[in-house]
């Protein structure tokens, strides 16, 4: 039985996995590029699991050849163009958090919280 819950909700339990790995990692971590790496691990968990709702079991494609029979079932293809534009964004994101990154570093030296945060209060304004 347990088993069976397991395989049957297989992409699920990746997407959970993969998000709490990245929350944990956005959360732990301190240095900012691993937060930024974190934080998309995040984002694919998300879109693991509204590409797994957009499929219907026994589905196809809503594009078909002439013919198809009138009782067909289809797969939402919503789901799939938005996790398109969704993945452009998160790239587009994570690029400008590292270009962040980058400018922080030759700020401060170091791309790390808490040294970040000591730096900022000992710098004379």
């Amino acid at each position: 039985m347990t088993m069976r819950l397991v395989l049957d909700y297989y992409n699920y339990w990746v997407c959970i996995i993969l998000m709490m790995v990245g929350f944990y990692g956005v959360m732990a971590k301190t240095n900012l590029v691993k937060k930024a790496i974190a934080l998309g691990l995040f984002q694919t968990g998300i879109l693991v699991f509204y590409i797994t709702i957009g499929k219907v079991e026994g589905g196809t494609g809503p594009v078909t050849i002439s013919g198809a029979p009138a009782d067909a079932v289809y797969s939402n293809p919503l789901p799939h163009a938005l996790m398109l534009t969704a993945i452009v964004v998160g790239v587009s994101t994570l690029a400008v958090a590292m270009a962040l990154a980058v400018k922080i570093r030759e700020k401060y030296g170091t791309i790390d919280d808490h040294d970040i945060h000591r730096l900022e209060h000992e710098m004379p304004d």
